[in-house]
């Protein structure tokens, strides 16, 4: 009955949100009529016109943010050149979190362009780099990266963290258009180049890339996302045509080339990579690929890949290598969460905290960001697995379509800003035209910081929590962590062309909240895959009942399922709790598939838990 009750929910909140689509698309549609050659431009108001899904921005914010770049140190400035219009220099660049020296606190790797593609006048070294910032005890950041041995000079995009020879450090990997770069970490603070002999050369255009145990054999095998066959031609701005009042030349249009195939490097558990995408139908060589997640999505344990295409359908790929070889199948069509528009950034969460992951898509300009709710245990109770898998598009009704309707998305992620127990959304945001005056420059746009509100979706909070995303910048590469362990979630972004910025969150009055922390001995020692379940008691009086009620309420986060865009978030798993003063329990399930479980913990604490884990090969 249950069951049959939320059907019936379901099925009646779209009825009526269907009804009100048709009713907006045919007001739309009558004044549109009445426009005649008016231009309309994006933002504008028109008389006669109801937004019926817009939202005002609040201004009673529960989080709020400081720019602290200066004080901690960071003078980090990417691409030091003007712009020569050619797609590669538009797309970068990324920034990496990771404790990459094991003290505890999270590093910064910030991923540089080294200059436009004409390279017209020579500049200096120092300022192409990407460059490692070491977290000193969360206090300040210092640069390390000459006597790290990561400085990369390229035209950088992406980069990720992950120990791909299992000896307990974080290694590196640096996507270019390009030559891609690993870089091993010998465990002394220093890095050397190991791509060729690991087998991970890369030399077309890649953008995201993200590691993760696809065979679960307890050994770290890499997703890399290529984009297009870009074409160079030196000097020529070529063909143009007209985007929302501006010329925009050929050489910026992701439609102007054909798509690269994208690769699936996995390991032999020597740190030797054959590429096996082909093997694996994971190539998808009609996607202009940019993001890519791992992560189980029908909750089998075993790890499914979601990719983000731009102007091309994405990717819904489930593992089904538990018949004993390396297999995915292609469920885009069937699961809805593979729209063809131009997709970005990609956001991996439980954000409605009904223990099946969900989606959140980047895109660009009119096409509406997606925030794709994963409907598989909607019909279940627990976390059962199912071999149905299929996501419906509620970003209008939690307030996160129309919004976007004027921006390009980029860098996302779901985070808990206040610890109140639900996951805000922080967005960045920045153009891909160019400014009508100047074609050596890109027009601006705001970011976002959304306030989850439950029930009644998200509401804008940008304005109020923090002038610096309030005002507009070009944004691309971005990332969530919590660099000095107080347990309020920063952010870490980079402006293109500009410098990076990290911002503190200072929210006054936050909740309370707990960090864990996960590793394994032996294989995957960063136990990417794993999930954390926590579980909180919710006391309630009833009006009339002298009897108090309790509702436990469980969070569930995967470590490791997130990107964003070119970036990588801090690795430790941030719960916010609200009011509770105690954790009931927190259960984990270790990649391998073990489950732990641990009852009665305090609050407002970090955790660590490490795993002897035990892994058996079931895929070739």
């Amino acid at each position: 009955m249950a069951s049959w009750d939320k059907r019936r929910r379901l099925l009646f909140r779209w009825t009526t949100v269907s009804v009100v689509v048709t009713l907006a698309t045919i007001a739309l549609a009558y004044a549109v009529r009445d426009l005649g050659e008016e231009t309309v431009l994006p933002g504008d108001q028109v008389d006669g016109l109801t937004s019926v899904l817009a939202r005002k921005a609040t201004s009673n914010v529960p989080f709020l943010f400081d720019d602290v770049t200066d004080t901690l140190g960071i003078s980090f400035r990417h691409f030091p050149a003007e712009r020569a219009s050619q797609l590669p220099e538009d797309m970068g660049s990324g920034v990496a979190c990771g404790d990459y020296d094991g003290d505890g606190f999270v590093d910064l790797f910030f991923v540089n362009m080294a200059d436009n593609l004409l390279a017209e006048t020579e500049t200096d070294p120092s300022l192409k780099s990407s460059r490692l910032y070491r977290n000193i005890d969360g206090q300040r950041f210092e640069d390390v990266t000459d006597q790290a041995g990561v400085g990369f000079i390229g035209f950088g995009m992406g980069a990720a963290w992950g120990d791909y020879d299992d000896d307990g450090d974080l290694d590196l990997y640096v996507t270019a258009f390009g030559n891609n770069i690993l870089y091993q970490n010998l465990g002394n603070g220093t890095f050397r180049d190991a791509t060729a002999e690991s087998g991970l050369q890369d030399t077309r255009f890649s953008a995201g890339c993200t590691w993760g145990d696809v065979d679960r054999d307890g050994d770290l095998d890499l997703y890399v996302c290529n984009y297009v066959e870009f074409i160079f031609r030196e000097g020529v701005r070529g063909k143009s045509l007209r985007q929302y009042t501006t010329e925009q030349p050929y050489t910026l249009n992701p439609s102007a080339y054909a798509p690269q195939a994208n690769a699936l490097f996995i390991n032999d558990g020597t740190g030797k990579f054959t590429d096996k995408a082909v093997d694996a139908k994971l190539d998808n060589p009609s996607g202009k690929s940019l993001s890519a997640s791992w992560v189980d999505l029908n909750n089998d344990g075993w790890l499914d890949l979601y990719v983000a295409n731009d102007v091309s359908n994405n990717g819904v790929y489930l593992n089904r290598s538990q018949s004993g070889s390396l297999h995915f199948e292609d469920v885009g069509p069937s699961s809805l969460a593979a729209d063809y528009r131009g997709a970005m950034g990609i956001a991996v969460v439980d954000f409605d905290n009904d223990l099946d992951q969900d989606i959140l898509i980047t895109h660009w300009i009119a096409q509406e960001n997606a925030l794709y709710r994963n409907m598989t245990l909607d019909r279940l109770v627990g976390d059962e697995p199912t071999d149905r898998l299929w996501f419906m598009d509620e970003a209008d009704t939690h307030g996160l379509g129309q919004l976007s309707l004027d921006m390009v998305g980029w860098a996302t992620g779901f985070s808990d800003f206040n610890n109140d127990g639900l996951r805000d959304l922080w967005l960045i945001n920045g153009s891909t035209l160019e400014q009508a005056d100047n074609h050596r420059k890109l027009m601006t746009q705001r970011s976002f910081l959304f306030w989850n509100r439950g029930e009644e979706g998200f509401n804008d909070a940008t304005n109020v929590a923090s002038t610096v995303l309030s005002e507009p910048f070009v944004g691309r590469g971005g990332a969530a962590l919590d660099f000095d362990r107080d347990g309020l979630i920063d952010l870490v972004f980079i402006r293109h062309g500009g410098d990076a910025v990290v911002l503190k969150n200072v929210t006054p009055n936050a909740h309370h909240w707990v960090r864990v922390r996960l590793s394994q001995t032996g294989r995957n020692t960063s136990a990417l895959g794993a999930r954390v379940y926590v579980t909180i008691e919710n006391s309630t009086d009833t009006p009339g009942d002298s009897s108090t009620k309790t509702e436990d309420t469980i969070q569930m986060l995967e470590l490791g399922s997130s990107s964003s865009y070119l970036s990588q978030d801090d690795p430790t798993l941030h719960f916010g709790l609200g009011d509770a003063t105690r954790i009931s329990e927190l259960r984990i399930v270790w990649p391998d598939g073990v489950t732990e479980s641990h009852t009665d913990l305090e609050v407002n604490q970090e955790l660590t838990y490490t795993h002897a884990a035990a892994y058996t090969t079931t895929s070739d």
